[in-house]
């Protein structure tokens, strides 16, 4: 069974105040291109297809252009969607009954009442069948109702007892498609700057639930890797989405899984931005001088190390560099002033800060309840504003 894994498309993202859709729509071309020459038997997007649970006109177009095109691929290609903590749940759900006659299988929402379940797509391969099982992004909060006893209160226990209640097949060959902060064995994943998760560790979700899968096609971080197994990974974004992932290389995942308990084979697909994110670092001559046809279109953050002022030095470097993310000064001068400021200064995320604070005001912890509102108020004000 060959399929590609995907995630993260975040489709209408700005990188700082650039429009990043010409850039999705090269890149999303690349994969098309790479779907008419491999042939897989399906792509699978693991969430956070949009930047914003309300997506831009142009990012819908953008992505329905998209499907349009793999659902004409002949022979026919399986596609199946998740929704990410980016998504809109309902939105994403929209016409997914129609689509699946179209073998576009989307998931948006997670089980509501007690009679439903996981959405699960049975393909068929010279082995036999793969049974993929569709985890959309999930809190704990949206399953408590699932279970009269022992409901969730973490994450970890939200996915477990998701999971368990699908009594899968352990013979059969099994995928998983997910978007969560997964971490276990030890093992604590590499984030990025262009990442949301929670600081403190309260969205992390244990590994041990997914190694009975043959293999777990992960959304949700943006570096590529694995979680403690082989068989867990996260496959990264298409393209750059801060500066922090400069040094990435992006890829598209090509798995080829193969009879029950004999694994799978990875390859990686190259892929070609239609501009890089880079880091330059030198004085504002040298920067100007390395400037070439093949590299001024990129998206550059820049450390200017001169130690006498330059003459204006962001009006010279924008005509040469045409998407200029960032001017940063790193000099024996700044060095001084960052040394006399004292130190870092710690930086929480909101939900860290009003939790002290209600610890302090109330003298306990907030209830699961209590902090499933407050994230859902958190999540209203990020999405308005991005």
């Amino acid at each position: 069974m060959r399929f590609f894994h995907l995630s993260d498309l975040h489709i209408g993202r700005q990188l700082h105040h650039y429009s990043l859709l010409e850039d999705q729509r090269h890149i999303l071309n690349e994969v098309i291109g790479y779907v008419e020459q491999m042939h897989p038997d399906a792509v699978v997007i693991a969430g956070d297809i949009y930047d914003k649970p309300v997506p831009s006109g142009e990012a819908v177009t953008l992505f329905d252009d998209f499907l349009t095109r793999l659902a004409k691929i002949e022979p026919s290609v399986a596609v199946l969607i998740i929704s990410g903590n980016h998504d809109s749940a309902q939105r994403l759900d929209y016409a997914s009954r129609i689509l699946g006659r179209q073998n576009i299988y989307i998931a948006g929402e997670v089980p509501g009442k007690k009679e439903e379940y996981l959405k699960k797509v049975t393909l068929l391969d010279d082995q036999g069948e793969v049974d993929f099982y569709l985890l959309p992004f999930l809190k704990p909060g949206y399953v408590r109702n699932l279970f009269e006893e022992g409901r969730p209160e973490s994450y970890s226990e939200a996915v477990a007892q998701i999971l368990a209640r699908e009594k899968i097949d352990r013979k059969r060959r099994n995928v998983l498609v997910s978007h969560q902060f997964y971490t276990g064995n030890g093992y604590a994943p590499d984030t990025c700057d262009s990442e949301m998760f929670s600081v403190g560790g309260i969205d992390n979700v244990d590994i041990q639930p997914l190694l009975d899968f043959d293999y777990a096609a992960l959304g949700h971080l943006h570096r590529a890797q694995q979680v403690g197994e082989t068989s867990i990974r996260y496959c990264g974004t298409l393209l750059k989405y801060s500066v922090s992932e400069a040094e990435h290389k992006k890829n598209l995942y090509m798995i080829d899984l193969k009879g029950k308990g004999e694994g799978f084979h990875m390859k990686l697909l190259p892929l070609h931005p239609l501009r890089d994110v880079r880091r330059v670092r030198g004085n504002l001559a040298e920067i100007l001088e390395n400037a070439s046809p093949d590299n001024r279109e990129d998206y550059i953050s820049i450390t200017l190390t001169d130690e006498t002022d330059p003459y204006k030095p962001k009006e010279q470097l924008e005509k040469v560099y045409s998407h200029i993310l960032e001017i940063r000064m790193d000099n024996m001068r700044t060095r001084k002033r960052l040394e006399e400021f004292g130190g870092e200064v710690e930086i929480k995320d909101p939900l860290s800060v009003f939790d002290d604070f209600y610890k302090e005001i109330q003298g306990r912890a907030m209830s699961a309840e209590e902090r499933d509102i407050l994230e859902q108020v958190l999540d209203r004000a990020k999405g308005e504003q991005v």
